[in-house]
């Protein structure tokens, strides 16, 4: 097994107005690395900001993460959109992160699409070349589902992939991600479990029992995405955070 460097990411910054979602700051000091909404399916100017400025008092680096425009849905709904219009979209969103950031003085870390966006573009080709066509313009790392779309089409961009695993969602027996909405998330007391076994086993339970079958073993580098809106998130990322510690030990 190829030595590696595995680390914790959270989606950050999903309420907007009033509106709270998630322990943003009780989970920034966790992670790694933040995934920050872009306003399309949560958060707002204000909230980018304030959520900026969290992760730079923390040292945590920022990412983007754009969705389809699709706030009522929370953005996990999928949308019949055209090349162009996927290209747009995720421009303007991870354009307007970039202009907070640049006031803050923080470079952009990486880009992670949300909810519907990410699951249908590592799935159906045209949706996923609109999407890495935009995020080439940026020039860093994409996350992403290892041996998907995204993974070929990092390539043919020239884009840092770097792999991503899920231990606080439930798969379907083909191996997709099935949906939190529909399905909720994996239960707190397995998340840990579930983790380990991706990491050293190289596979993972889904719903039904089947053993799903990974291809991490050779990478030199894994991201653990960690769902802020799921219940008992900084529990999750503290037991995340355990076995990350052996892990990169």
């Amino acid at each position: 097994m190829t030595k590696r460097y595995v680390h914790l990411n959270c989606d950050m910054g999903e309420g907007y107005g009033i509106w709270k979602l998630g322990p943003d700051e009780e989970l920034m000091p966790l992670i790694k690395s933040a995934n920050i909404a872009c306003g399309f399916h949560g958060s707002d100017p204000m909230t980018m900001v304030k959520t900026v400025r969290l992760a730079k008092k923390h040292g945590v680096p920022v990412g983007a993460h754009p969705s389809f425009p699709d706030r009522e849905g929370f953005g996990r709904r999928r949308m019949i959109m055209t090349q162009e219009e996927i290209k747009a979209s995720v421009l303007y969103q991870v354009g307007a992160l970039c202009a907070i950031l640049q006031s803050e003085d923080i470079p952009l870390n990486h880009i992670k699409p949300h909810g519907a966006l990410y699951i249908e573009s590592a799935r159906d080709e045209e949706y996923c070349d609109a999407v890495m066509a935009a995020c080439a313009t940026f020039k860093v790392p994409v996350y992403g589902i290892k041996g998907s779309f995204h993974e070929k089409y990092c390539k043919k961009y020239g884009i840092k992939f770097i792999p991503e695993a899920y231990p606080d969602v439930n798969f379907a027996d083909d191996g997709s991600i099935l949906s939190l909405t529909i399905h909720g998330g994996r239960p707190t007391d397995q998340v840990k479990d579930a983790l380990r076994q991706i990491l050293y086993e190289d596979t993972v339970d889904a719903k039904s029992g089947k053993k799903i079958q990974f291809d991490f073993a050779n990478e030199p580098e894994i991201t653990v995405c960690l769902h802020s809106d799921l219940p008992d998130a900084v529990l999750k990322a503290q037991q995340i955070n355990e076995l990350l510690a052996e892990v990169n030990a």
